[in-house]
C-alpha cells in the first residue's frame, strides 16, 4: 500500500492498548503495556498518515532465539500487505543482529486461520502444544 510508513521502537502503550482492542478485545492494563514496551527488544508500529493501522514486537535473548509477539493489524487494513511488511521487518531486525553464521530459533504462536499467512515466510508448525496459564499477580 502507498503511503504507509514504518516506526520503529516508538509504540505506545497506548497505541498498543489500542491496536489490541481493535482486534482481541480488552487489552492489558496501561501499567503491564508500559512495562512491556520498556523490555521489548523491537517494535514496529505502521502508520497511514497519523493512523496507526498495525504493531509487532520482537522478544527474545538476542542469541539463540527470538520470539514474535502481538502481530496486529486493524481489521480495514487486513489483507493489504500490512502484516507482510511487518514480518519481513521483523526478519530483517533479526538478520542484522543476530550472530552471522548461526541459526536462530524464531517462534511465534499462530491462531489456525493465520497459520498459513506464516507459513509463506517458511514458518511451520510441529507437535508441540502451547501451555498456558493466566497467572493472577497478587
Amino acid at each position: 500500500m502507498n503511503g504507509l510508513i514504518i516506526k520503529y521502537n516508538e509504540l505506545t502503550a497506548e497505541q498498543f492498548i489500542l491496536l489490541w482492542e481493535s482486534v482481541w478485545g480488552k487489552g492489558p492494563s496501561p501499567e503491564q503495556t508500559e512495562l512491556a514496551m520498556k523490555n521489548t527488544l523491537f517494535r514496529l508500529s505502521v502508520w497511514d498518515n497519523d493512523r496507526i493501522v498495525g504493531m509487532a514486537r520482537m522478544i527474545g535473548d538476542m542469541g539463540l532465539c527470538y520470539y514474535i509477539k502481538d502481530v496486529v493489524v486493524i481489521p480495514e487494513y487486513q489483507h493489504k500487505d500490512v502484516g507482510k511488511m511487518m514480518i519481513n521487518e521483523l526478519l530483517k531486525f533479526i538478520n542484522d543482529n543476530g550472530v552471522s553464521g548461526t541459526d536462530i530459533f524464531v517462534e511465534l504462536c499462530a491462531m489456525p486461520d493465520k497459520i498459513g499467512f506464516y507459513e509463506k515466510f517458511g514458518f511451520s508448525s510441529n507437535e508441540a502444544q502451547r501451555l498456558r496459564i493466566m497467572y493472577r499477580v497478587e
